[in-house]
């Protein structure tokens, strides 16, 4: 199911060349060359390729004002917080802006496939997230009668509204 989804999303990035279905030791490979990430080895983990593969699981599901789940759809914090805690086991805040406030700020530059990207949407600081998944792309739930799907951060609509890339710490078990 996850290699059916993820050529899905190829395809929607624009790959339409045919892939064999990848095994799981060549999937880091895989994205590397299709050019989802940049540099897989040290800097993507094992739960972040299956973050950014259950992110990209999701890709057609609509947007739905307040949904946090497949069968009603999702909104961005929603989505976001949905696929770390089916992922990681993570439950993150509800609302973008609190997603930021929970997570450490990075910089643009540090970005790894998994992090969060905020951006100012509404008219106020942190009102969208989505999932970094390399290759300046992220992954998100953007907007009342569309889906999820994957953007470029460098067209100019997103670099005017980038409010900040954070990275989600599990906190250690007490």
């Amino acid at each position: 199911m996850r290699c059916l989804a993820f050529l899905l999303s190829l395809t929607l990035l624009g790959h339409a060349q045919a892939a064999p279905l990848p095994v799981e030791d060549d999937l880091e490979a895989l994205l590397a060359e299709k050019g989802l990430v940049q540099s897989m080895g040290r800097s993507l983990g094992h739960a972040a390729s299956d973050l950014v593969l259950t992110a990209m699981a999701s890709l057609g599901v609509p947007y739905r004002r307040g949904g946090n789940s497949y069968d009603t759809g999702f909104d961005c914090s929603g989505f976001v917080r949905a696929i770390y805690g089916q992922t990681m086991g993570l439950l993150l805040p509800r609302r973008s802006d609190q997603q930021a406030a929970a997570t450490r700020q990075i910089g643009r530059a540090e970005l790894q496939p998994g992090d969060l990207v905020f951006f100012n949407t509404m008219r106020r600081a942190f009102s969208h997230v989505g999932i970094y998944v390399g290759d300046n792309k992220f992954i998100h739930s953007p907007r009342p009668g569309s889906a999820v799907r994957i953007e470029d951060m460098r067209t100019s609509y997103w670099l005017r509204r980038f409010d900040g890339a954070r990275r989600v710490e599990p906190t250690p078990a007490e």
